[in-house]
């Protein structure tokens, strides 16, 4: 590993760990704050209806546009997220990197904590599949005028929990899984969501983390495969803003 490989490691490992910690604390201050006021959503959906909680990860997305030559004005978000869509109006993301009227990048960010993750692992998936397809069509019939192929990205962590990793059948009334499907937990699903969305072409590249509630909020996180890192997602990234300098 040369020493800018090595800087970039250190800086993406310290960068998420950081992101990490901000997403557990976020969390647990909206929940607490919902709980003070007497106005908590029912179960753990008080601590996901705020928001704000991959603020971390999409500031460290930010910063590397930045440090691959784009100036933060072409990098939008919170606000100017929005882009057309084939089979919607708009669709938002959780950061663009737009210049000059060309579409350069388009960033979705997603977690997922427990304790229930069967319907909710259908929507992500479902949610994340839909984006691509409305966007890629859109591509295909100009709505970002001649703005050439865009880099799309997926990001998304995982709680990791009993419920996560413990061993899921899957219901095969009429025709049997894919193999891969078999006895798989939600966090071998969404490794293998995550992957095939590259493999079919459906995002650029995906990155998927997982970190536990009880040493997250340390910074704590793990990578359960290469191929899916985020020093891979990071690279793939500042390659392709850095040819729009």
């Amino acid at each position: 590993m040369n020493q800018n490989q090595s800087t970039l490691t250190k800086y993406l490992n310290d960068g998420v760990a950081k992101a990490v910690a901000l997403y557990w604390q976020t969390r647990s201050a909206q929940r607490q704050r919902q709980e003070k006021s007497g106005k908590a959503d029912q179960g753990l959906r008080s601590a996901v209806t705020g928001g704000k909680q991959m603020d971390g990860f999409i500031d460290l997305f930010t910063e590397l546009v930045i440090r691959a030559g784009i100036p933060r004005e072409f990098i939008f978000a919170g606000k100017s997220v929005q882009l057309p869509g084939f089979f919607r109006p708009t669709k938002e993301w959780e950061l663009l990197v737009v210049r000059e009227r060309t579409l350069i990048a388009a960033i979705e960010a997603k977690s997922h904590v427990g304790p229930s993750f069967g319907n909710n692992f259908n929507n992500r998936t479902e949610e994340a599949m839909g984006s691509a397809l409305d966007l890629w069509t859109a591509f295909r019939e100009r709505a970002y005028l001649d703005s050439p192929q865009p880099f799309l990205g997926y990001f998304f962590m995982l709680e990791d929990c009993k419920a996560s990793t413990r061993p899921v059948s899957a219901k095969e009334p009429h025709f049997k899984v894919f193999p891969e499907f078999n006895g798989a937990s939600y966090m071998r699903r969404y490794e293998l969501f995550c992957r095939k969305l590259v493999l079919e072409r459906r995002y650029t590249t995906s990155a998927f983390i997982t970190s536990a509630s009880h040493d997250g909020i340390d910074g704590v996180f793990k990578t359960p495969a290469e191929d899916l890192s985020i020093e891979r997602f990071a690279k793939t990234l500042i390659a392709h803003v850095a040819s729009f300098v």
